[in-house]
């Protein structure tokens, strides 16, 4: 039996990772969720080339990246939206393209948004920990981020299902950032004020966010007299929390975040309204509004 065929990395960009539904339920072992940031994108991208919703794709971030197939193989690239080509010609961003054996699939820096999704007919395949492919950058699971020189194997085309017919509607990068919030179990360590402030003032999206937390700039939340005498023993997080350490700015846990934490979680963010979140480019306005 031929080995299946690979997909070389070119060019990796500033953060490309292997990405599919992640590894959720394993909490209870200190193991992280994972999985694609833009859940709704990665899996229309999929839809596009026929392969089931939890396929192995990339994420790129910010910069995208670039690949060549051994073997002729239908790509799209989604998420973030940027100038795609083929050997230096371009081709449809968010659509169903051919890729020829050996030509070189390159996803531009992200025009618009800042996660982006390749997605390949059969899937990626690398070895898969804990029945997920995902690269999880808090734990260190499964495969790293990629490099130059770094080779995927490809799955098999001939299992992918049709594609839709005709052309599908991606949603676009948030101007402004919007998300919901349900009260966390640690509210009451805030004051009063603190819980005004944040669902009323204008926050900014940080650059230092990453996989594991969106974090935040704007005023800081004061704490009650209640939770002034110290912090938590450590205690489970949920994907979704807002968790705000001694400097006051609100941090909210992406799908890398930690399975605990000793800082009080003054909310949480229901999961559907985080694919936003995935596509905000540092410097975005961010509000919290009650859930």
């Amino acid at each position: 039996m031929s080995p299946a065929p690979r997909l070389h990395v070119v060019r990796a960009g500033a953060l490309t990772t292997v990405q599919d539904a992640g590894r959720p339920g394993y909490a209870h072992l200190g193991v992280g969720r994972a999985g694609a940031l833009d859940g709704p994108a990665a899996r229309l991208a999929n839809r596009l080339v026929g392969n089931p919703p939890g396929a192995a794709v990339l994420e790129t971030t910010l910069t995208g990246c670039a690949v060549r197939p051994e073997a002729p193989v239908v790509a799209v690239v989604g998420g973030a939206g940027c100038r795609v080509t083929v050997d230096g010609r371009p081709v449809a961003w968010g659509a169903p393209v051919r890729v020829p054996a050996g030509a070189v699939l390159d996803a531009g820096p992200a025009a618009c948004g800042l996660r982006g999704y390749l997605a390949f007919a059969g899937g990626l395949e690398p070895e898969a920990v804990l029945g997920s492919r995902s690269a999880d950058l808090l734990s260190g699971l499964g495969p790293p981020p990629l490099r130059e020189g770094d080779a995927l194997p490809l799955g098999d085309p001939a299992e992918c299902g049709p594609p839709p017919a005709g052309p599908v509607p991606w949603p676009g990068a948030p101007a402004e950032l919007v998300l919901p919030v349900h009260p966390g179990p640690r509210h009451a360590w805030f004051t009063e004020a603190a819980l005004r402030t944040l669902l009323t003032a204008a926050y900014r999206v940080s650059p230092h966010s990453n996989r594991i937390g969106l974090r935040t700039e704007g005023p800081a939340l004061e704490r009650s007299r209640a939770g002034a005498a110290g912090e938590l023993p450590s205690e489970g997080m949920v994907l979704g929390a807002i968790q705000v350490p001694p400097d006051g700015r609100p941090v909210v846990f992406l799908n890398d975040h930690p399975t605990t934490g000793g800082y009080p979680v003054l909310g949480v963010v229901p999961e559907p309204a985080l694919a936003a979140a995935a596509q905000a480019v540092p410097g975005t306005g961010l509000r919290f509004v009650r859930a």
